[in-house]
C-alpha cells in the first residue's frame, strides 16, 4: 500500500511518498531532510497530534479558556479527550499554563491553560 502525504515539519511541504508491506513501512521517498523521513513514518505508524479546546471557566469574566495538551497525544485518542475537556469546569482566575488537568486518560500530557480569565 501506498500513503502520500504533504509533510508539515517545516516550510518545503515535501510530497512524501511510503510504501507498506504488512504493515511495515518498506520504503521512503521524496523527503529533503532526516526530519521529513521520521514525521512520515510516524504519521503512517502512530499518527499523534497536539490537542487544542476551551474547558467551562466558573465566576469568570470569560465563559471558557483555551487548553492545550503540552505533548502529542494519538490521534484515536482525540475524540476521548474531548468528551473529557467537555465534563470540566475550572473556577477563575486562570492563568496561562496553569494545569488544568494532569495525565487525562493515562496520557502522557498535561491540559494546560493558553490565556488567562480574570474573575468576574
Amino acid at each position: 500500500m501506498r500513503h502520500r502525504l504533504t509533510c508539515i515539519v517545516c516550510p518545503l511541504g515535501c510530497l512524501i511518498e511510503v510504501k507498506v508491506k504488512n504493515e511495515r513501512v518498506t520504503e521512503v521517498i521524496g523527503y529533503k531532510c532526516p526530519r521529513g523521513r521520521e514525521w512520515a513514518i510516524n504519521e503512517i505508524i502512530n499518527p499523534k497530534r497536539i490537542v487544542m479546546s476551551v474547558v467551562k471557566v466558573k465566576n469568570g469574566k470569560l465563559p471558557t479558556v483555551s487548553v492545550k495538551t503540552t505533548k502529542p497525544i494519538p490521534k484515536e485518542k482525540i475524540p476521548e479527550l474531548m468528551k473529557v475537556l467537555a465534563q470540566i469546569e475550572v473556577k477563575a482566575p486562570v492563568r496561562v499554563g496553569q494545569v488544568i488537568l494532569e495525565s487525562p486518560l493515562n496520557l502522557e500530557t498535561k491540559i494546560v491553560a493558553t490565556r488567562d480569565v480574570e474573575s468576574a
